[in-house]
């Protein structure tokens, strides 16, 4: 198989939780989509991301199921271990920085396919959520501290490909800032924690902590 690195994107401060990312650095090594998406299913995170050129930061993304244009997690992932000032997705270009313990990257929120941001009254209320049918990708969010930004997320892809939920995701979080229209401070999932906030011109800028989880032997 081919060699691949895992990382753990959204991690708490504690440096637990965060959701699993598969990189190919030699993305050279299997250049045909179909192969790309063979493997990406094998694998089965969320996301598996090929780099094409790692110093231009040229990257190709895939779920177990489709390729994306673009993803945020796998976006920050790739921008932390690629240690690059942009990345190039099919959907446009990412701006990409480190700060201290966080790395941040700067996209659109139209991006990524819409998903469906679905409010609760409690963060209790997203916690008892059970795993819906197969369908829309929806967003559970509910305030946890209004005025501080703070908010309860769960997400559910719909997809119907073994992952029922994210543990953490940059692109709906990008769209709930986009539509709130403020900066957030997101726990999702079981533990993990996404920074964001809305910039100029539409754009959104979304951080977190990243470690490597499995480096292969080179």
């Amino acid at each position: 198989m081919t060699d691949y690195d895992v990382l753990r994107v959204f991690c708490a401060p504690n440096g637990g939780y965060g959701n699993e990312l598969g990189v190919i650095r030699e993305g050279s090594a299997l250049p045909d989509p179909d192969d790309r998406q063979t493997l990406a299913a094998k694998l089965g995170f969320s996301e598996t991301v090929f780099v094409d050129d790692p110093e231009r930061g040229v990257i190709d993304i895939y779920t177990p199921s489709v390729r994306l244009a673009f993803a945020g997690y796998p976006c920050v992932g790739a921008a932390w271990l690629l240690d690059v000032p942009e990345l190039v997705t099919p959907a446009g270009a990412v701006g990409a920085r480190q700060d201290g313990e966080f790395c941040w990257i700067e996209a659109r929120a139209e991006w990524p396919a819409p998903r469906t941001l679905r409010q609760y009254a409690s963060a209790a209320e997203v916690d008892d959520l059970a795993v819906p049918e197969p369908g829309e990708w929806i967003y559970a969010w509910a305030w946890e501290d209004e005025a501080a930004g703070r908010i309860r997320a769960r997400g559910f892809p719909g997809r119907g490909d073994g992952v029922e939920e994210d543990e953490a995701t940059g692109a709906a979080a990008m769209q709930l800032t986009a539509r709130l229209g403020r900066a957030l401070n997101i726990t999702q999932g079981a533990g993990s924690q996404i920074l964001t906030a809305p910039q100029p011109y539409g754009w959104v800028e979304i951080g977190g902590r990243v470690y490597l989880e499995r480096q292969p032997e080179r």
